[in-house]
Order: C-alpha cells, then sequence, then structure tokens
C-alpha cells in the first residue's frame, strides 16, 4: 500500500511541488548567510536546501521513468544527514536556551519528513557503490568547509558548541553514507545476483 502511494503520480507530482517551494524557501532562510560568504564557499553554505533540491530533481525524473543514480545517491546522503542534523539542533537550542521559536518547530517537522522521504524512496534509487562516493566525497567535503573553514549554518544560542557539533555533523556523515550503502547499494547488488 505504501509503496503504491509513493508511486502514484498525484502524490508525486504534489511531492514535488511541496519540496519545491520548501526549497524555494530555504535557500530565503539562508539569505543573509549568502550574503556574507565569500563566492568560492556558496555552493557549500545552504545545506538543507540544496539536499531537497536534489530530491526534486529525483522526483522530475522519477515521474518520467528515469533514473538519475548520481542524483539519488546526493538526495539520500544530504536528506537524512541534514534532515536529522536540522531536528537534532533544534532540539539542541531548545534544551540550551529552554525556548524555541514556532519556526523551530517547523524546521523539526519540515527536516524530520525530508530525512525520512529520502529514505522511503530508496527502494527506487539505482545506485551503485560508484554513485555512493561520488556523494560520500561531497559530503565529507562538506563538512570541512563548514566546521574547518567556518561556514556552517548559525545557531547562534549553539555557537559555544561548534567543536562538538563539528565532531557529531562528522559522524552523522557517515552514518548517512552508511545507510544509503544499506538501503540502496547493497540491497541492488543482492537483487542483481539473485537473478
Amino acid at each position: 500500500m505504501i509503496k503504491q502511494l509513493l508511486l502514484d503520480r498525484t502524490f508525486l507530482i504534489l511531492l514535488l511541488i511541496i519540496n519545491t517551494f520548501g526549497t524555494i524557501y530555504g535557500y530565503i532562510w539562508y539569505e543573509g548567510q549568502l550574503v556574507i560568504t565569500p563566492a568560492k564557499f556558496l555552493i557549500f553554505v545552504p545545506d538543507s536546501p540544496t539536499a531537497s533540491l536534489f530530491f526534486v530533481i529525483f522526483l522530475l525524473f522519477f515521474i518520467m521513468g528515469k533514473n538519475v543514480p548520481y542524483i539519488e545517491a546526493l538526495a539520500i546522503v544530504t536528506l537524512f544527514k541534514y534532515g536529522t542534523w536540522a531536528v537534532v539542533m533544534n532540539i539542541l537550542t531548545l534544551v540550551v536556551s529552554g525556548d524555541l521559536s514556532w519556526s523551530g518547530y517547523m524546521l523539526i517537522a519540515s527536516h524530520g519528513a525530508m530525512a525520512i522521504q529520502g529514505l522511503l524512496y530508496s527502494q527506487f534509487y539505482k545506485i551503485k557503490m560508484k554513485h555512493l562516493v561520488v556523494a560520500g566525497i561531497w559530503t565529507l567535503h562538506n563538512d570541512v568547509i563548514d566546521y574547518v573553514f567556518g561556514m556552517m549554518p548559525r545557531y547562534s544560542t549553539l555557537s559555544e558548541y561548534m567543536n562538538q557539533i563539528g565532531y557529531f555533523t562528522f559522524w552523522l556523515s557517515v552514518v548517512s553514507i552508511g545507510i544509503a550503502y544499506f538501503l540502496s547499494v547493497k540491497k541492488n547488488n543482492i537483487m542483481y545476483n539473485n537473478r
């Protein structure tokens, strides 16, 4: 039943519209940080909207009955990573400050949905190891840009915890790559070998 829903054309178009608007909103949310970001780092700063952009591209091709494995690999890894990361950071903000704005709760809900949708569609990805390697390099390189060059998203309440957040983010990247491997590469290899 869930698989039928995920393949339903109306549902896919609705998901495409929601993710397109979410992606646009995400880039707008980063506007203040982007205007002070050196040009060479611009592509690496808006993490979540870029992750949802990968998913939008996947959906466009998926609706047309085509696969784009490099985009699929980037989508599953980054959707899970940045979806989970934003949920954890907003909960941490609530714990540290004792308060969270309505937008913080909205970010928890929307980013939680981001992480889940990337995993739900993993059964349709055609990812091979070479695709995951590229996604892994992109993701770990992004961590270096964020936490070595100081381009990470701004959470002023959590500024004193940046070293710990950087450490957590690195391992979250590793876990995200591992999940993508087990849900796509390994599964696809098993299916291919069982034919």
